[in-house]
């Protein structure tokens, strides 16, 4: 019998044939992964800007630190550092960045949606009227709600990676040592 990469299941020189293809492929994770990223471990090669201009972005406002540095005594359980991170100046700051981007763009989108679905109601005799061949103004407007779908979803990534994740990452971050001792980790 054969298994799905053509080496017979029971032939070779038993279970070690395939323990020594493995030792090669582990020590090359082994290097590779040799000297880790400290300074970013959910680094992400599309989060770091992949796609953009190096200098044709805006400049983006740094995000104030989470906590003081005056504030050295760690808080007595996970509850009180969850609270402690919402009310900081960072976690603010991301969330505002969020909704300016997400209330507006809704906004607009809802408008286009509803004025679509209002016009097609009240108005069928302009949805009909043809653009091109059998193609009429209602095909172009339906095909244009995906497109501003695909184009809004594109904007609100690009936004994220932009304005937010780097920010947020590090709330995780300092978040999870925080609570980490409360927890008893190392």
């Amino acid at each position: 019998m054969q298994s799905s990469n053509d080496r017979p299941r029971d032939g070779g020189d038993g279970p070690d044939v395939a323990v020594d293809h493995r030792e090669g492929r582990d020590q090359a994770c082994a290097e590779a992964s040799a000297s880790p990223r400290y300074d970013d471990p959910w680094y992400d090669a599309l989060a770091s800007g992949w796609g953009e201009s190096a200098g044709g972005a805006a400049p983006v406002a740094a995000v104030p630190p989470m906590r003081s540095e005056a504030a050295g005594q760690a808080p007595r359980d996970a509850a009180e550092v969850y609270l402690e991170v919402q009310r900081s100046a960072a976690f603010q700051e991301v969330r505002s960045r969020y909704r300016r981007f997400v209330v507006p763009g809704a906004a607009a989108f809802f408008v286009w949606y509803v004025a679509y679905v209002v016009t097609a109601t009240a108005a069928p005799g302009l949805m009909a009227r043809p653009v091109a061949g059998a193609v009429n103004v209602a095909m172009l407007a339906g095909l244009g709600q995906f497109l501003t779908t695909f184009l809004l979803t594109w904007a609100y990534a690009r936004h994220a990676r932009l304005r937010r994740d780097r920010a947020a990452l590090e709330l995780r971050w300092d978040t999870q040592e925080l609570t980490r001792g409360i927890r008893g980790g190392a």
